[in-house]
């Protein structure tokens, strides 16, 4: 009995001595990098930027534009109201109403249009900073890999900080 006792602690011993070396390997495969600011530092992503930029200020100036155009209309439809025959201020009405739905038409469109640009023109790099993260990841032997443009959801940064790392693997 006392034999079997031994061997019985023995065991437990090397087991728990087996998970605790195994627990300490593990703590070592993981990473962590701020995913965002990396997207947000990528040359590629600083390009977009700058093009979406460009669309809006083009955008912002043909829809002011039609503004003003559409502004000055009021004016002197207004200014000429009391001159005109009631038919002629019931199609003027209807012209404005018409140009100020294709105002704001134009305001949407172009809205869309820029939302749109920017998520088809994001996803390709979003998708090359993920590989190039997998990649450093891989040749660090790290498991897993965790977000810390998340906020508050990283509390203890005891892992490996992948970001320059993965700045040097996509060349900036």
């Amino acid at each position: 009995m006392k034999t079997r006792m031994k061997n019985f602690k023995t065991l437990l011993l090397i087991a728990v001595f087996t998970l605790g070396v195994g627990g300490v390997a593990n703590a070592q495969k993981v990473g962590h990098i701020n995913f965002e600011k990396l997207i947000a530092e990528m040359p590629q992503t600083k390009a977009l930027k700058s093009q979406i930029e460009k669309l809006g200020k083009t955008y912002q100036d043909e829809i002011e534009g039609m503004g003003k155009k559409l502004e000055a209309k009021i004016k002197k439809f207004t200014a000429e109201q009391a001159t005109q025959t009631e038919d002629t201020n019931k199609k003027r009405a209807a012209e404005v109403q018409q140009e100020r739905a294709q105002y704001e038409q134009a305001r949407q469109v172009a809205y869309e249009e820029m939302q749109k640009k920017q998520n088809n023109d994001l996803a390709p790099i979003v998708d090359k900073a993920q590989k190039a993260v997998e990649e450093v990841a891989a040749s660090k032997g790290i498991l897993y890999v965790l977000d810390s443009s998340i906020g508050k959801g990283l509390l203890v940064k005891k892992g490996e900080d992948l970001y320059d790392a993965v700045k040097a693997k996509l060349g900036f």
